[in-house]
């Protein structure tokens, strides 16, 4: 996903998406867990969206 994508949602709108993500973070953990995860790079693409909404949510509210 990229920042100009994320940029044109709304406040509510990122935080659902923040919240999908960390759910499907979780998922991902769960499946590297019990060894079912074939591709472990998808970790590490999910880490970094919620890092950029976080990000984004953190930048509108100091402005």
């Amino acid at each position: 996903m990229k920042a100009s994508e994320l940029r044109a949602k709304s406040e509510a709108e990122l935080s659902t998406e923040l919240e999908s993500l960390l759910r499907a973070h979780f998922n991902l953990r769960m499946q590297h867990g019990t060894q079912q995860l074939a591709n472990t790079a998808q970790l590490g693409a999910v880490k970094r969206d919620i890092a950029r909404v976080k990000t984004l949510i953190r930048e509108r509210k100091s402005a």
